[in-house]
């Protein structure tokens, strides 16, 4: 079985280019990525980053899309 590769919340905020404080703070309000603990530790699923990241592409309007 192959896992996937776990990024901690330093990994997130680096990856983001982001302090780590915004990373805190999203998880505390629900608003970042994904993320679960693993014993005292919080770590994120690379896949789950890529696709909260996507989910904040701000949509084309019609008006450019046609």
């Amino acid at each position: 079985m192959q896992t996937e590769s776990l990024m901690s919340l330093e990994d997130v905020a680096d990856y983001l280019g982001v302090p780590v404080r915004t990373v805190y703070a999203w998880r505390a309000t629900c608003k970042g990525p994904r993320g679960f603990r693993v014993g005292k530790y919080v770590r994120y699923k690379a896949s789950d980053v890529a696709v909260w990241l996507e989910r904040q592409a701000a949509p084309v309007p019609a008006s450019i899309a046609s």
